[in-house]
């Protein structure tokens, strides 16, 4: 079990009020894909994604993005039990879609990114370490059920 100080629920409860998912979840699938095409392999059925422009302009790229950044939600929501909450997704992700689970980290690392690219000087060392802690019970979480 993971241990959160009272700044760190108060962080990632403020990111995810302020977050623009229209905005933020696109522009971390985005870049994960541009940055590390072999994530590419997951994402056969979203058509063309050969460039960074063709997954720009990908509109399922774009929503997948938003889904993704909702789903954060449910770590949220339970902070204290989050990988009991993802233990269903783990599952999905490695056993239906074989999805290494290192891409989660990739992903996590695009989408602090995007998070700052977002806030600017707002996102303070302090809040990224909050964060990026966050992150790192999410990506455990989601490759707890791999074997």
């Amino acid at each position: 079990m993971v241990e959160w100080t009272e700044f760190e629920r108060d962080t990632i409860k403020d990111i995810f009020s302020k977050i623009d998912y229209d905005v933020v979840g696109p522009a971390a699938l985005t870049r994960c894909l541009v940055v590390y095409p072999w994530t590419r392999r997951y994402f056969g059925n979203f058509g063309a994604l050969y460039n960074a422009e063709a997954i720009m302009g990908n509109e399922m790229v774009a929503n997948h993005g938003k889904k993704v950044l909702h789903g954060l939600d449910r770590a949220v929501k339970n902070m204290d039990h989050i990988k009991e909450s993802y233990c269903e997704l783990s599952q999905l992700h490695s056993d239906q879609f074989h999805v290494d689970p290192d891409n989660f980290r990739l992903l996590a690392d695009c989408l602090a990114i995007a998070i700052a690219t977002q806030w600017g000087s707002a996102f303070t060392p302090d809040i990224q370490a909050a964060f990026q802690k966050f992150l790192s019970v999410v990506v455990f979480s989601l490759g707890s059920q791999y074997h």
